[in-house]
């Protein structure tokens, strides 16, 4: 039964004159999210304030020691460390706290391990933990981390250390090769979509913003939402119907967090490229957040990294519910621009989606169609019409279908192939 227990993790929290700006106390309670996520229960939390970080120790040998007596008394199993920590101040503070010591990019990479599902995540993750692990390799025990001076102290060790190095390597080029395969199926699906003409908006946003309750509300699927940080690791996409009759796809991706590992934004290019290839996005932020202005920053940050930052971007303010009428009144008063939703409960769903409808309906065209309803290309291109057009009259001529349509400028070239294309006047 023991060992089956939860894991007991002591928190550890350096803030140095960089990040003095953020309340340190909002740093611990997101890493005590991320250790929850990874299963553990959280039993001891301390702080360090330095003016930097201390080379051998991060947090200083003194505070160390305060924090190793802390342990012993919490009987604390694992320390996790909200800064990322170099291969040397890892070893260090083991050798101190007498107990195993990960770092901030550990935990998440841990918790992206637990959640991956599909074959494609489980790739993504590996490979970025073995980025994370390379540079890591040397000293990851007293017996590999021995090394001689002279002549005979190259010993079996050492040879173990660099045949651990090099199948790394090894297996870092293959999962590269691989997921180059998912980039590029991906593009082929990508290029499928944009020939089909369908407007694809993506939803992004810090993690447990409620990206995908909102997009199972939207959509009506029930993709799983949790109150609980990375559940969603692989993109969703959906057709959503818009009130003009018209259809878009909708994508789910993973959420953000603020000092995202640069390894895992590697790692899921293929993933965020669902993102830059989009039509529109929707970030959507929590809107109850005491940090908000940090996460919304992050999300920015990633955005940039992954090519995304010019896409053009729609907020939509999520959890409205949570705030009071003052509140709420002063935050559209901000962001008058902005959309304000409760995904959970229903609010502001309607609104949301005539704003897509017009955001998406910009660059249209009002043209007059003929079409023969007995061919079959005719009955196709009627079909694409009301998914991705906004008709305005359909009426039957003897042998013909006459159709008026609001129709998106990039399709009237493929639909021009088909039958003749009549602009209205305005």
């Amino acid at each position: 039964m023991q060992a089956s227990r939860p894991e007991r993790a002591a928190l550890v929290s350096l803030t140095t004159g960089s990040s003095q700006r953020v309340d340190p106390e909002l740093h611990l309670e997101e890493l005590s999210g991320l250790a929850s996520a990874a299963g553990a229960i959280v039993v001891l939390r301390a702080m360090q304030d330095r003016q930097a970080p201390d080379p051998a120790t991060l947090i200083g040998s003194g505070k160390a020691e305060q924090i190793a007596k802390a342990c012993e008394e919490a009987d604390a199993d694992v320390v996790i460390v909200d800064n990322d920590l170099s291969p040397a101040q890892g070893r260090n503070l083991e050798k101190i706290l007498h107990r195993r010591v990960i770092d901030r990019t550990q935990l998440i990479l841990d918790i992206f391990a637990r959640r991956a599902r599909t074959r494609e995540g489980k790739l993504q993750v590996e490979l970025a933990q073995l980025q994370y692990a390379l540079p890591r390799l040397v000293g990851s025990s007293d017996a590999l981390s021995r090394q001689g001076g002279g002549i005979g102290t190259l010993g079996p060790g050492e040879t173990k250390l660099e045949t651990d190095r090099r199948l790394i390597r090894y297996r870092i080029s293959k999962l590269k090769g691989e997921i180059a395969e998912v980039q590029a199926r991906r593009g082929h699906l990508r290029a499928r979509r944009a020939r089909r003409e369908v407007p694809t908006v993506a939803l992004v946003g810090y993690t447990n913003a409620g990206k995908t309750t909102l997009f199972n509300a939207l959509t009506g699927d029930d993709a799983v939402a949790s109150d609980a940080l990375f559940v969603t690791l692989d993109p969703l996409v959906r057709k959503v119907k818009l009130p003009d009759k018209r259809q878009i796809l909708l994508s789910d991706t993973v959420g953000f967090i603020d000092r995202l590992p640069h390894q895992l934004v590697a790692a899921f290019q293929a993933t965020l490229e669902e993102v830059a290839g989009a039509n529109l996005l929707l970030h959507v932020a929590d809107a109850a957040a005491p940090d908000r202005e940090r996460r919304d920053a992050a999300v920015l940050s990633v955005l940039d990294e992954v090519g995304a930052g010019r896409v053009p971007t729609l907020v939509v303010f999520n959890k409205c519910d949570l705030l009071s009428f003052e509140e709420l009144t002063r935050l559209k008063s901000m962001y008058p621009a902005a959309v304000f939703v409760s995904a959970l409960r229903g609010m502001g769903q309607t609104g949301l989606l005539d704003i897509l409808a017009s955001r998406l309906a910009m660059d249209t065209a009002v043209v007059q169609l003929t079409f023969d309803p007995e061919s079959p290309e005719h009955r196709k291109a009627i079909a694409d019409l009301y998914r991705q057009a906004r008709v305005l009259s359909h009426v039957a001529v003897e042998d013909k279908v006459m159709i008026e349509a609001d129709v998106p400028r990039r399709l009237l070239d493929r639909l021009a192939r088909v039958v003749t294309v009549v602009e209205l006047p305005a």
